[in-house]
């Protein structure tokens, strides 16, 4: 029991990287501690087993998980993480999972074992069943994939906290002139409602559009937003509110030269159970 609750943090973190979900990912570990209690004794190495169950079981489950994905309801989002303790935090963003989804389940595997988690190249051939040319080939062509989707700096907190807060006052009083000094020409929205609740089916691309929209959605409607708190959500700023509509939802930027570039909204309510239970948010 305290073998697989000392790797548990670590199987989480992997198992939601390779799946976007943290449900899902939650699902996996109970499966691998399933499995671990059948052969707990009789395994020598277990941080090198049970990370081998993990991705196994995440890649079965990728192969439904893309299923859904090509059907699902306008624009689809990894769940929002919330910045982890510092001593289990990782360096993938938000726009770094959008960028794993390109890659096929093996290099992502692949990438993210030997790249992010520092798994040897050997343990990663077992864990993927291919020798280790092969894995050290899927982990190139991954990195080269998603080597623009890296982040180039990391923003302290207490500027991510003021970039947020700003953002959240700007957008709900319709501040345009705020909000264009801090937004990049070339802005984009992405929203994720999953034809549960009201959300922009289509990104909105470009400062002028995103202007107009955050300046209709004050003049149409009476009710502002509430702001929840400031987050850290998959490495970026961003943070949880209650909007129009009494809707939580969760919003992260992305930053590039000191601008908003990327406004990444979460507000499928099936992808904020976790959200709920760690804000105590209605």
């Amino acid at each position: 029991m305290q073998l697989f609750e000392a790797q548990r943090p670590r199987l989480q973190r992997l198992a939601y990287r390779m799946l976007g979900s943290v449900a899902e990912a939650e699902d996996v570990v109970q499966d691998a501690w399933l499995r671990w209690r059948k052969v707990e004794e009789a395994v020598d190495a277990p941080a090198a087993y049970l990370g081998r169950i993990v991705t196994r079981l995440c890649l079965d489950r990728m192969k439904s998980a893309r299923v859904r994905r090509e059907t699902y309801f306008g624009a689809w989002l990894p769940e929002p993480l919330l910045a982890p303790e510092p001593e289990v935090a990782d360096d993938l963003t938000l726009t770094l999972m959008l960028a794993l989804e390109r890659l096929s389940p093996l290099e992502r595997a692949a990438f993210l074992l030997h790249d992010v988690f520092g798994v040897p190249l050997g343990e990663v051939a077992t864990a993927l069943e291919r020798d280790a040319a092969a894995v050290r080939q899927l982990a190139a062509r991954a990195r080269k994939h998603v080597q623009a989707a890296r982040p180039r700096y990391r923003v302290e907190q207490a500027e991510a906290d003021r970039i947020a807060q700003a953002f959240f006052v700007a957008s709900r009083d319709g501040d345009l002139q705020a909000l264009q000094a801090m937004l990049a020409e070339d802005v984009v929205i992405h929203a994720d409602g999953g034809g549960r609740v009201p959300a922009f089916r289509n990104p909105i691309l470009g400062l002028a559009r995103v202007l107009r929209l955050y300046a209709g959605l004050r003049r149409k409607s009476g009710e502002r937003p509430v702001l929840l708190r400031p987050l850290t959500i998959d490495g970026l700023p961003g943070f949880a509110s209650i909007d129009r509509g009494r809707v939580l939802q969760t919003t992260a930027l992305e930053l590039k030269d000191g601008r908003i570039a990327a406004i990444y909204i979460v507000r499928n309510p099936d992808k904020l159970r976790h959200v709920v239970a760690t804000l105590g948010a209605p």
